[in-house]
Parts: C-alpha cells; sequence; structure tokens
C-alpha cells in the first residue's frame, strides 16, 4: 500500500503518514533474513510460511517470490528515506543487496530453493503458483534472470493443477506473461475456463460454495488489466499485455505506470 499510495499523492504528508509503517516492515524483514558466510549472502530460513502455502513452514528455505519481495521491500524503504531527505539504513542495504537469488534447477525457478521436486511432485503443483509472481507482480530484479522467467511460465502452464488454484492466480501468471513479452499467454491466464476464474453478475470473484466472495481475484484482475494496458516503468511497448495484430481494439485512461 505505501508504495501505490505515493504516486497518485506525492506529497510530504504522504511521506510522514506511513514512513513509522515502511521503517518497522523493512527493520523486520532486515532482522528475519539470516547471514551465510560461506556465500556471503542472506538466507530466508525456517519458520517460514510463503505464499504458496503448502509448504512445510518447519523446512521451507528461499521461496523465490519472497527473496525478490525482499529485495524490492528494502529497495522501497531506502527510497522512502530518500524521499524523507534522510540517509540510507546500513543494515538494510546489506541485506538488500546481499539476499539470496532465486533457485533454479534445469532452467526453471524451484517452488521453494530446497525443493528439488518442485515440478516432479504433482503435489507441488498446486496452490499459487509463486515462482511467476517472482517477475509479475514484483518489477525485474537484477538477480532474476527472464530467460528461465519465461521456461518456467512454459512449464507452470502446461503442467500445473490449475483446479487446485485460487481466483488471484491467473491475474498473477498474466503479470508475468506480459512482463515477459508474451501477451497471447497473458489472456490464456486470464481468460482461463476453471471454476475459481468466475465472476458472478454482480462483480464477484466466486470461489465455490464456501466461499462465494473473493476479493484478491477483483484486486488482482484489476492490477493486471492496469499493468496489461498502461505498462510499467522502462516499459516502451504500448498495451504490453495485448496482441499487436490488430485483433485487439485497447483503450484506457487515468492508469499510471506500474513499479
Amino acid at each position: 500500500m505505501p508504495n501505490s499510495s505515493i504516486r497518485p499523492n506525492p506529497t510530504e504528508e504522504t511521506l510522514n503518514k506511513y514512513d513509522y509503517l515502511v521503517f518497522a516492515t523493512a527493520d523486520f524483514m532486515a532482522d528475519f533474513a539470516v547471514y551465510d558466510e560461506v556465500s556471503d549472502t542472506y538466507h530466508l530460513e525456517p519458520p517460514l510460511i510463503p505464499a504458496q502455502e503448502h509448504w512445510d513452514r518447519e523446512t521451507t528455505e528461499n521461496p523465490p517470490f519472497e527473496l525478490a519481495y525482499w529485495h524490492w521491500g528494502l529497495s522501497i524503504a531506502q527510497k522512502w528515506k530518500e524521499r524523507l531527505q534522510e540517509g540510507p539504513d546500513e543494515k538494510w542495504e546489506e541485506v538488500r543487496t546481499k539476499i539470496k537469488a532465486p533457485v533454479s534447477m534445469d532452467s526453471v525457478y524451484l517452488g521453494i530453493g530446497n525443493a528439488p521436486d518442485s515440478y516432479s511432485d504433482p503435489e507441488n503443483m498446486r496452490d499459487h503458483p509463486m515462482a511467476l509472481g517472482t517477475y509479475g507482480m514484483l518489477p525485474l530484479w537484477e538477480k532474476v534472470d527472464t530467460a528461465i522467467m519465461r521456461n518456467t511460465l512454459d512449464l507452470i502452464m502446461k503442467n500445473w493443477n490449475w483446479e487446485h488454484t485460487w481466483g488471484w492466480d491467473y491475474s498473477m501468471v498474466a503479470m508475468c506473461a506480459t512482463r515477459l513479452n508474451e501477451p497471447e499467454i497473458a489472456l490464456e491466464a486470464l481468460l482461463m475456463d476453471v471454476q475459481k476464474n468466475t465472476y458472478l453478475n454482480n462483480g464477484h470473484n466466486y470461489q465455490d460454495d464456501r466461499l462465494k466472495i473473493y476479493l484478491p481475484g477483483n484486486g488482482g484482475f484489476l492490477k493486471t488489466i492496469a499493468l496489461m494496458c498502461a505498462g510499467w516503468e522502462g516499459c516502451e511497448i504500448k498495451n504490453p499485455g495485448f496482441p499487436s495484430d490488430g485483433t485487439w481494439d485497447v483503450k484506457w485512461e487515468n492508469l499510471n505506470p506500474d513499479f
């Protein structure tokens, strides 16, 4: 929320309203990461529940989305200090620059860093396909290889158990495909024909009879459409989430590029 708030309201009032929240979060993130002397990197170690929640909290290490989020979150905190004309925090910067890169194997990113069976065990290909959130929900991090991410996108699209996903997953995948300049895949993901991608006449993202209202699905859809239309900082492609072959006539207004 803090980063999205500063864009439409880039004022000192906004900075002061959220500085405690941003800085306290950054203090926790820097403290939670564990330093490894051998590799001179910081790791995310258990107990840890990643966004792909089915992994064991007592053994999960270095989930890729969370590693990227640590880097992004600490970057935002440092930027917040800069906007307030304060000096950078040394501890935040130490962790930010030395956080471990996402782990890959066979040219795809693993679901978590210590799960070589991420894609060979069907039980691991359900819930949120969060490896794709690493570049999609978040901007490109220099430690993320876009070729490996594209391979991961292809593998997940072909093999994931889509019946065991949730309403915002399709948007997340579409954001990753959009940033990878794969608009056809973005639309395929966004419009996927599965129950949890159902929208009722009243606009609610229906999951099942137990959960007929699922606002993360609505929010994810709106954020994705904005990204597919307005792009992001540094994006030079017009309407990057839609094919440029004339099959789509896209019009939009009053959207800010993503980060």
